[in-house]
Protein backbone atom coordinates (compact mmCIF):
# COMPACT_ATOMS: atom_id res chain seq x y z
CA UNK A 1 0.00 0.00 0.00
CA UNK A 2 1.25 3.44 -0.83
CA UNK A 3 1.19 5.66 1.59
CA UNK A 4 1.91 9.91 1.80
CA UNK A 5 2.21 10.35 5.36
CA UNK A 6 4.12 7.93 7.29
CA UNK A 7 5.86 8.31 10.87
CA UNK A 8 7.61 6.33 13.33
CA UNK A 9 8.03 6.84 16.71
CA UNK A 10 7.24 10.60 16.50
CA UNK A 11 8.02 12.29 19.67
CA UNK A 12 8.30 16.53 20.34
CA UNK A 13 9.01 17.29 23.91
CA UNK A 14 9.01 21.11 24.83
CA UNK A 15 10.95 21.56 27.89
CA UNK A 16 9.57 19.32 30.18
CA UNK A 17 6.17 18.93 28.62
CA UNK A 18 5.59 15.93 26.11
CA UNK A 19 3.12 16.94 23.21
CA UNK A 20 3.26 14.13 20.93
CA UNK A 21 4.27 10.58 22.40
CA UNK A 22 5.63 7.78 19.70
CA UNK A 23 3.40 8.78 16.85
CA UNK A 24 2.95 5.87 14.23
CA UNK A 25 0.99 7.31 11.56
CA UNK A 26 -0.76 5.88 7.76
CA UNK A 27 -2.12 7.82 6.11
CA UNK A 28 -2.86 6.14 2.36
CA UNK A 29 -2.38 8.17 -0.58
CA UNK A 30 -5.44 9.89 -2.06
CA UNK A 31 -7.42 9.79 1.22
CA UNK A 32 -8.55 12.63 2.89
CA UNK A 33 -7.67 11.77 6.96
CA UNK A 34 -9.61 13.72 9.80
CA UNK A 35 -7.07 13.38 12.70
CA UNK A 36 -8.99 14.46 15.59
CA UNK A 37 -8.57 14.93 19.19
CA UNK A 38 -9.43 17.43 22.89
CA UNK A 39 -8.03 20.09 22.53
CA UNK A 40 -4.31 20.34 23.59
CA UNK A 41 -3.63 16.36 22.35
CA UNK A 42 -1.12 17.43 20.26
CA UNK A 43 -2.82 17.73 17.02
CA UNK A 44 -1.48 21.31 15.51
CA UNK A 45 1.90 20.34 17.03
CA UNK A 46 2.14 16.89 14.70
CA UNK A 47 1.24 18.89 11.84
CA UNK A 48 4.04 21.72 12.60
CA UNK A 49 6.88 18.29 12.73
CA UNK A 50 4.92 17.11 9.50
CA UNK A 51 5.11 20.51 7.79
CA UNK A 52 8.50 20.93 8.92
CA UNK A 53 8.16 24.02 11.44
CA UNK A 54 9.37 22.21 14.72
CA UNK A 55 11.96 19.16 14.73
CA UNK A 56 10.97 16.12 15.88
CA UNK A 57 12.75 15.29 19.59
CA UNK A 58 12.61 11.48 18.28
CA UNK A 59 10.84 9.98 15.22
CA UNK A 60 11.08 10.01 11.80
CA UNK A 61 8.66 10.92 9.14
CA UNK A 62 8.11 10.18 5.25
CA UNK A 63 5.94 12.35 3.22
CA UNK A 64 5.08 11.22 -0.59
CA UNK A 65 7.40 8.81 0.28
CA UNK A 66 10.31 10.97 0.64
CA UNK A 67 12.17 11.23 4.56
CA UNK A 68 11.58 14.51 5.87
CA UNK A 69 14.70 15.34 7.60
CA UNK A 70 17.28 14.49 4.25
CA UNK A 71 15.09 16.21 1.55
CA UNK A 72 12.37 18.90 3.27
CA UNK A 73 12.43 21.12 0.43
CA UNK A 74 11.71 18.60 -2.19
CA UNK A 75 8.78 18.14 0.08
CA UNK A 76 8.14 21.52 0.91
CA UNK A 77 7.41 22.29 -3.00
CA UNK A 78 4.62 19.27 -2.92
CA UNK A 79 2.34 20.16 -0.28
CA UNK A 80 0.16 22.85 1.26
CA UNK A 81 -0.47 24.23 4.68
CA UNK A 82 -3.06 25.94 6.11
CA UNK A 83 -1.69 26.57 9.67
CA UNK A 84 -3.58 27.21 12.79
CA UNK A 85 -1.43 30.62 13.04
CA UNK A 86 -1.70 31.98 9.74
CA UNK A 87 1.39 34.10 9.73
CA UNK A 88 -0.03 36.09 6.22
CA UNK A 89 2.17 39.50 4.97
CA UNK A 90 -0.84 41.10 5.85
CA UNK A 91 0.77 44.20 4.33
CA UNK A 92 -0.06 43.29 1.08
CA UNK A 93 -3.32 43.22 -0.83
CA UNK A 94 -4.66 39.33 -1.80
CA UNK A 95 -3.53 39.37 -5.09
CA UNK A 96 0.22 40.89 -3.85
CA UNK A 97 0.50 37.96 -1.44
CA UNK A 98 -0.58 35.13 -4.13
CA UNK A 99 1.46 36.53 -6.69
CA UNK A 100 4.49 35.98 -4.05
CA UNK A 101 3.20 32.80 -3.15
CA UNK A 102 3.80 31.92 -6.97
CA UNK A 103 6.61 33.01 -7.47
CA UNK A 104 7.94 31.34 -4.51
CA UNK A 105 6.59 27.93 -6.09
CA UNK A 106 8.44 28.88 -9.55
CA UNK A 107 4.74 29.77 -11.04
CA UNK A 108 5.39 30.86 -14.55
CA UNK A 109 4.09 34.14 -14.38
CA UNK A 110 0.62 33.71 -16.80
CA UNK A 111 0.12 30.53 -14.88
CA UNK A 112 0.20 32.12 -10.94
CA UNK A 113 -2.14 35.34 -12.13
CA UNK A 114 -4.42 33.02 -14.00
CA UNK A 115 -4.63 30.88 -10.97
CA UNK A 116 -5.07 33.79 -8.54
CA UNK A 117 -8.25 35.11 -9.92
CA UNK A 118 -9.50 31.69 -10.34
CA UNK A 119 -9.17 31.00 -6.71
CA UNK A 120 -10.12 34.86 -5.40
CA UNK A 121 -13.65 34.41 -7.15
CA UNK A 122 -14.14 31.05 -6.41
CA UNK A 123 -13.50 32.04 -2.91
CA UNK A 124 -15.39 35.43 -3.18
CA UNK A 125 -12.64 37.57 -2.53
CA UNK A 126 -12.39 39.18 -6.30
CA UNK A 127 -13.66 42.25 -5.17
CA UNK A 128 -11.18 43.02 -2.49
CA UNK A 129 -7.93 43.46 -4.39
CA UNK A 130 -7.38 47.36 -2.89
CA UNK A 131 -8.04 45.74 0.84
CA UNK A 132 -4.98 44.78 2.82
CA UNK A 133 -4.89 41.68 4.07
CA UNK A 134 -4.72 43.41 7.22
CA UNK A 135 -8.01 44.56 7.12
CA UNK A 136 -9.87 41.10 6.35
CA UNK A 137 -12.37 39.36 8.85
CA UNK A 138 -10.89 36.43 10.39
CA UNK A 139 -13.10 33.95 7.74
CA UNK A 140 -11.52 36.17 4.90
CA UNK A 141 -7.92 35.73 6.35
CA UNK A 142 -8.53 31.69 6.41
CA UNK A 143 -9.94 32.28 2.90
CA UNK A 144 -6.59 33.87 1.41
CA UNK A 145 -4.55 31.11 3.42
CA UNK A 146 -6.47 28.27 1.82
CA UNK A 147 -5.84 29.57 -1.64
CA UNK A 148 -2.38 30.45 -1.25
CA UNK A 149 -1.79 26.52 0.26
CA UNK A 150 -3.58 25.43 -3.16
CA UNK A 151 -2.20 27.57 -5.98
CA UNK A 152 0.71 25.62 -6.55
CA UNK A 153 -1.51 22.66 -6.96
CA UNK A 154 -0.24 20.30 -3.95
CA UNK A 155 0.14 16.41 -3.70
CA UNK A 156 -0.42 16.67 -0.12
CA UNK A 157 -2.63 19.22 1.71
CA UNK A 158 -2.78 20.37 5.35
CA UNK A 159 -5.40 21.78 7.23
CA UNK A 160 -5.67 23.07 10.56
CA UNK A 161 -9.29 23.67 11.58
CA UNK A 162 -9.86 25.12 7.97
CA UNK A 163 -13.50 26.12 8.31
CA UNK A 164 -13.43 28.10 11.64
CA UNK A 165 -14.88 31.39 11.27
CA UNK A 166 -15.79 30.53 7.86
CA UNK A 167 -19.68 31.64 6.53
CA UNK A 168 -21.80 28.70 5.15
CA UNK A 169 -21.37 29.60 1.27
CA UNK A 170 -17.79 29.48 1.70
CA UNK A 171 -17.72 26.36 3.46
CA UNK A 172 -19.60 24.73 0.87
CA UNK A 173 -17.34 25.81 -1.69
CA UNK A 174 -14.10 24.72 0.58
CA UNK A 175 -15.40 21.24 0.66
CA UNK A 176 -16.36 21.10 -2.70
CA UNK A 177 -12.89 22.11 -3.52
CA UNK A 178 -11.29 19.40 -1.55
CA UNK A 179 -13.87 16.45 -2.50
CA UNK A 180 -12.58 17.12 -5.85
CA UNK A 181 -8.93 17.06 -5.14
CA UNK A 182 -8.87 14.01 -3.20
CA UNK A 183 -11.29 12.53 -6.17
CA UNK A 184 -8.20 13.49 -8.59
CA UNK A 185 -5.22 11.50 -6.17
CA UNK A 186 -4.41 14.21 -3.85
CA UNK A 187 -4.46 13.49 0.23
CA UNK A 188 -5.72 15.67 2.40
CA UNK A 189 -4.69 15.91 6.25
CA UNK A 190 -7.50 17.51 7.92
CA UNK A 191 -8.14 18.93 12.22
CA UNK A 192 -10.87 19.75 12.93
CA UNK A 193 -13.54 19.88 16.01
CA UNK A 194 -16.47 20.10 14.19
CA UNK A 195 -17.10 16.29 14.40
CA UNK A 196 -20.30 16.42 11.73
CA UNK A 197 -17.84 18.25 8.87
CA UNK A 198 -15.20 15.63 9.33
CA UNK A 199 -18.02 13.19 9.34
CA UNK A 200 -19.17 14.41 6.31
CA UNK A 201 -15.80 14.73 4.56
CA UNK A 202 -13.58 11.96 5.76
CA UNK A 203 -12.38 8.48 4.76
CA UNK A 204 -10.37 7.69 7.35
CA UNK A 205 -9.86 8.88 10.70
CA UNK A 206 -7.16 8.75 13.59
CA UNK A 207 -7.42 10.13 17.04
CA UNK A 208 -4.61 11.76 19.27
CA UNK A 209 -5.08 12.01 23.23
CA UNK A 210 -2.60 12.91 25.46
CA UNK A 211 0.18 12.56 22.82
CA UNK A 212 -0.70 9.12 21.92
CA UNK A 213 -2.14 8.07 18.79
CA UNK A 214 -5.52 5.84 20.19
CA UNK A 215 -7.14 4.92 17.47
CA UNK A 216 -6.89 4.29 13.51
CA UNK A 217 -8.37 3.49 10.14
CA UNK A 218 -11.38 3.61 7.85
CA UNK A 219 -14.42 5.26 9.35
CA UNK A 220 -16.60 2.99 8.54
CA UNK A 221 -15.05 0.48 9.92
CA UNK A 222 -13.35 2.06 13.77
CA UNK A 223 -16.28 3.43 14.35
CA UNK A 224 -18.65 0.10 14.81
CA UNK A 225 -21.50 1.78 13.24
CA UNK A 226 -21.78 4.95 15.57
CA UNK A 227 -21.98 8.55 14.98
CA UNK A 228 -18.43 10.06 15.48
CA UNK A 229 -19.67 11.95 18.08
CA UNK A 230 -20.60 9.23 19.89
CA UNK A 231 -17.60 7.29 18.95
CA UNK A 232 -15.05 9.42 20.00
CA UNK A 233 -16.58 10.27 23.18
CA UNK A 234 -16.73 7.41 23.81
CA UNK A 235 -13.02 6.96 23.47
CA UNK A 236 -11.36 10.35 24.93
CA UNK A 237 -14.97 11.73 26.52
CA UNK A 238 -15.47 11.76 30.58
CA UNK A 239 -18.59 9.91 30.27
CA UNK A 240 -21.93 11.01 30.66
CA UNK A 241 -21.91 15.56 31.79
CA UNK A 242 -24.11 15.52 34.87
CA UNK A 243 -25.62 19.66 34.49
CA UNK A 244 -26.68 19.76 37.82
CA UNK A 245 -23.09 20.42 38.63
CA UNK A 246 -24.28 24.08 37.65
CA UNK A 247 -26.16 25.12 40.64
CA UNK A 248 -28.46 27.45 38.38
CA UNK A 249 -29.37 25.13 36.24
CA UNK A 250 -30.68 22.75 39.16
CA UNK A 251 -33.12 24.98 40.09
CA UNK A 252 -31.24 27.58 42.40
CA UNK A 253 -33.05 30.24 44.13
CA UNK A 254 -31.33 33.48 44.92
CA UNK A 255 -32.55 34.93 47.43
Amino acid sequence: MEYSIETYGLKKVYEEVTAVRGLDLRVEKGCFYGFLGPNGAGKSTTIKMLTGIVPPTEGEARLLGIPLTRQPLQIKRRIGVVPEDLCLFENLTAREYLAFVGRMYKLPAAVSLRRTEELLALLGLADTHKTLILEYSHGMKKKISLAAALIHDPDLLFLDEPFEGIDAVASRTIKEILQQMVSQGRTIFLTSHILAIVEQLCSHVGIIHQGELIAQGRLSEIAGGQSLENWFVSIVGQGDVDTAGLSWLGGEVLR
